[in-house]
């Protein structure tokens, strides 16, 4: 039998020396975080004991992002850290930030940039038509406004 089939596994790399993985990413994507995902992370880092166990999640998640500012000139479409404004055929109206997955909590207009609907809302301009999963059969809506 070969020696490879034999050998035992001393050669694991160690656990610690692993970065972590952004909430709900595959492993070796980005954690990408908004500037003011980022302060906001920041300020409550600040605001928790040392010792806290959030604290601890909250060093973590800051120490593996990466931040990204707006841009300096709006681009045609929504990128990351757009805000955008969607209207129904029915007149319903909602309005969704393209966020980082560590984001999402702090608001409920907040979406992934990983999930479905955030990938198909990166990219979209105003005027095109958004197909959107829900209770029921998906339904269509149209973008209208993008800002940031």
């Amino acid at each position: 039998m070969s020696k490879a089939f034999t050998k035992e596994d001393d050669e694991i790399p160690e656990r610690a020396l692993r970065r972590r993985a952004g909430s709900g990413l595959p492993p070796g994507a980005v954690n990408y975080l908004t500037a003011d995902g980022a302060a906001r992370l920041r300020t409550e880092l600040q605001q928790l004991a040392e010792a806290s166990d959030r604290a601890a999640e909250i060093a973590a998640i800051l120490a593996s992002a990466t931040v990204v500012h707006p841009p300096n000139e709006p681009p045609e479409g929504a990128v990351f850290g757009a805000w955008m404004e969607l209207h129904g055929a029915d007149g319903e109206v909602r309005r969704h930030r393209i966020v980082g997955a560590d984001e999402t909590g702090a608001d409920s207009e907040f979406v992934s940039w990983a999930s479905p609907l955030g990938r198909k809302l990166l990219g979209t301009e105003i005027g095109e038509k958004v197909e959107m999963d829900g209770e029921g059969p998906p339904r269509k809506f149209t973008v209208v406004r993008i800002w940031y």
